[in-house]
């Protein structure tokens, strides 16, 4: 070895121990913001289902609009009433959406938790178990 070469300094585990657990709790609380992210997107999807299944819609015939909601009534055959996203391969397409975002809500929750929980677990002043 030459005496130009810097000395090689070894990460003293000390501090490299806080500083992971920083990162940790840093990842766990961006995970849990985008589970809420997905969570509030789901509630507005199942909304816009239920919605799209229960309102009625159309022209006002008489004080109430002249078509039924697919969930509400026997569906009206009148043209009026012809709503492309009131039909049901529309309807499926929506729920099953909102089935894709539940469980991507529903995961990223569960990872959340468990990086929160792995985050305190490795926290100042616990030792890690042999």
């Amino acid at each position: 070895m030459t005496g130009d070469a810097p000395a090689r300094q070894t990460p003293d585990p000390a501090h490299a121990a806080p500083a992971h657990a920083e990162q940790e709790r840093r990842q766990a609380r961006r995970v849990g913001a985008w589970s809420v992210a997905w969570t509030l997107l789901t509630l507005v999807v199942w909304g816009w289902f239920a919605f799209l299944m229960l309102a009625d819609y159309g022209p006002e015939s008489g004080g109430r609009p002249m078509c039924r909601g697919p969930l509400v009534g026997p569906s009206s055959e009148d043209v009026l009433c012809r709503d492309p996203l009131r039909e049901w391969p529309a309807l499926l397409g929506i729920l099953a959406l909102a089935v894709m975002v539940s469980v991507s809500a529903a995961a990223t929750t569960v990872y959340a938790k468990v990086l929160s929980h792995l985050a305190r677990r490795d926290g100042p002043g616990l030792r890690p178990q042999d």
